[in-house]
């Protein structure tokens, strides 16, 4: 006698020897995809890190290593350079915000790829983001001097003018950077001629935007707080000293 068994196409294929493959999910779907599709051609070669919505009504908050933009839910407009203050408190969110996406934890950074320079005994440490072409960087130089027992991290980040890389590759590339970027940042002595070596210029340049800055000079604490600006000697005391 005959009997026929009903199977599932798929015991059916392991009965006959066959291989049964599950079919891949599908990707899910990027949020705001189509948003990210309309507003690229305004941002050019500056990369979306991540859309989502913002404190701001339906504007939605578009993150990039160049700092915050806003658009609406169909990315039909975008806002650059958007200074928010709370009408209540006078608080400044965007600033407030940039802190929260550039947090850092000083112990990390890679203070390798730093200038450093040791005034006393050193014992007490800053971190600056600084620009040959910088006034203020020079200006902070000079408050500097004031403040004993420091060491001092530079992060060169050639952000001022067209020849802020060359200069700032000369400096980093001499025998002696830190006696030379002191020099070149107190007297105003020429640079010695550039020369090729490899730098951390890129790895500056990353970093000065992860940690969401915008302009030199800039300053980190160990305190894990940052002052995106010049400040006298009395105000990096203050920081050191754990006050803000």
């Amino acid at each position: 006698m005959l009997v026929k068994l009903s199977l599932p196409a798929a015991l059916l294929g392991l009965a006959l020897g066959g291989s049964v493959h599950a079919a891949a999910p599908a990707a899910p779907a990027k949020p705001y995809a189509d948003v990210e599709k309309a507003i690229m051609p305004l941002l050019g070669t500056v990369p979306i890190e991540k859309i989502s919505p913002s404190k701001f009504g339906t504007l939605l908050e578009v993150v990039t290593p160049r700092g915050l933009v806003y658009t609406d839910k169909t990315g039909s407009f975008v806002l650059f350079d958007v200074t928010a203050i709370d009408t209540r408190t006078q608080e400044n969110l965007t600033e407030q915000r940039n802190d929260e996406l550039g947090k850092f934890v000083f112990a990390d950074l890679p203070l390798k790829d730093a200038i450093k320079t040791v005034r006393g005994d050193g014992s007490r440490v800053i971190a600056t983001f600084e620009d040959p072409n910088c006034g203020y960087c020079r200006k902070l130089m000079g408050e500097l001097k004031k403040v004993d027992n420091l060491t001092v991290y530079t992060f060169l980040v050639p952000v001022m003018a067209a020849d802020s890389a060359s200069k700032s590759t000369a400096i980093l590339c001499s025998p002696d950077p830190a006696k030379i970027w002191v020099e070149h940042m107190t007297d105003n002595s020429p640079l010695p001629a550039p020369a090729e070596c490899a730098t951390s210029l890129e790895r500056n340049a990353a970093l000065f935007h992860k940690l969401r800055l915008n302009g030199t000079p800039a300053i980190l604490f160990p305190s894990n707080t940052k002052s995106p600006g010049y400040i006298p000697a009395e105000r990096i005391e203050a920081r050191l000293a754990g006050a803000k």
